[in-house]
């Protein structure tokens, strides 16, 4: 069962997915918000052609690992999802994950001013978090 990884922002929300808990992370799509019930019909449209089984929202911690006001509206978000989408809901750390999402892009040539690209490749960085998580504690 697949596994969709959300990077969750205030103009846009960056998906990335893997099939398994056992395989590769890999963008999806970038979609633009316009309200809370549009945005969940969206990520609903994403989902429901897929055989997902759970979900990995990014926590946007502060660097001394506190929790402000974006991770608790990544939190509530992620509250939304579980009851929109009645799909369980974990969270990871993506402290540094635009960052890294840049730099990935940069190094391979890509075009990583597009903010599109960034947040799809943000959402892949979460979630290949998660995975390795996921695998060392099983």
């Amino acid at each position: 069962m697949a596994i969709i990884a959300i990077d969750f922002g205030k103009r846009r929300i960056g998906l990335a997915i893997a099939e398994s808990a056992d395989s590769l992370a890999y963008p999806l799509a970038t979609i633009t918000r316009v309200s809370l019930e549009k945005d969940l019909e969206q990520l609903r449209s994403w989902i429901s052609s897929r055989a997902v089984s759970r979900l990995v929202v990014g926590l946007p911690l502060n660097m001394d690992g506190s929790e402000g006001p974006s991770a608790q509206a990544a939190r509530t978000f992620g509250a939304q999802l579980a009851t929109h989408l009645r799909l369980p809901v974990d969270y990871t750390d993506e402290r540094l994950t635009s960052f890294e999402a840049r730099e990935r892009l940069s190094n391979h040539g890509g075009k990583w001013r597009r903010k599109t690209a960034v947040d799809a490749v943000a959402a892949t960085i979460i979630l290949e978090e998660w995975l390795a998580a996921h695998r060392n504690s099983s």
